[in-house]
């Protein structure tokens, strides 16, 4: 198959990267490649290669940074999906896109299957709901992929940053009131390939590794298995503050698809690939 991933370069574009790789015939473009926040760069380019898929992995992430920088947001998030979908429609290829747990408002307690309504309560979710919106007005072929709390070897995330974190020494606050499904990226990417084989029909669909924990005993598994001991407090949301408000409950409920394996050996695979831990 003829494969265009966009953002490549970033920690689930890596990973795609990898999985696709073998057997089709791929296009990486990231931000050197193609604004995608440009209507007639996305059609003149993406019209002239004529993939037969389109795996969008270019996203605007900084969840606290958005609620200042909205504009920027909304124009990754939101507006450009819709070009992207757009120009896929025209040209009959399958758009991939990946979206967040954060489209919803975390008041559920047994969270959120793929049918929930949306109701995000900050920018960054707001951004990723229109991206959503975008898709489902235009309608091309496509695969809608929620995931939530990833993590993974090409980018900044929560386990590399309490590694560090630990590693120099810091005391630690972790909110203990927030719920979720962490997520390897490179689960993700296996799935997300397992999905298009399956030759599903487009719709919307939930991807995460299977369980769910809240931010602080997600740290303390990072901890236990890596061998630190940081002074680590358990805190409220009230009492971590932050620009974005977070949803408490946004656990991704998977209906339509086989589980994944816990995150939690997901999370021991991912500290022994990255030599964090030795391989027992």
């Amino acid at each position: 198959m003829k494969i265009l991933i966009l953002g490549y370069k970033g920690m689930l574009g890596s990973e795609l990267v990898k999985v696709f790789k073998a057997n089709n015939d791929l296009t990486l473009w990231d931000k050197d490649q193609v604004d995608i926040t440009k209507r007639d760069d996305v059609m003149r380019k993406v019209s002239k290669l004529k993939p037969d898929i389109v795996i969008n992995a270019a996203a605007y992430t900084a969840v606290d940074k958005a609620e200042s920088e909205k504009d920027i947001a909304y124009k990754v998030n939101g507006c450009a999906v819709g070009f992207l979908s757009t120009i896929c429609k025209e040209i009959d290829a399958l758009f991939i896109h990946f979206s967040t747990d954060y489209v919803f408002d975390g008041e559920s307690h047994i969270g959120y299957k793929e049918d929930h309504s949306y109701n995000p309560i900050n920018m960054y979710g707001k951004s990723k709901a229109l991206g959503e919106k975008m898709i489902l007005d235009i309608e091309p072929r496509y695969y809608l992929i929620r995931t939530s709390w990833l993590f993974g070897k090409y980018g900044k995330n929560f386990v590399e940053t309490m590694i560090r974190l630990a590693e120099e020494g810091k005391d630690l606050k972790i909110v203990n009131d927030q719920f979720g499904s962490p997520t390897y990226a490179k689960d993700l990417a296996e799935k997300v390939k397992e999905l298009i084989g399956s030759k599903k029909s487009s719709g919307i669909y939930h991807i995460t590794n299977s369980d769910y924990c809240n931010w602080y005993e997600f740290a303390l598994k990072i901890f236990e298995l890596s061998g630190l001991k940081p002074n680590v407090k358990s805190v409220t949301s009230e009492e971590f503050v932050t620009p974005a408000k977070k949803p408490t409950y946004s656990m991704l409920v998977n209906t339509k698809l086989s589980s994944m394996r816990p995150w939690e050996d997901a999370l021991k695979e991912y500290l022994i690939e990255t030599e964090r831990i030795d391989k027992k």
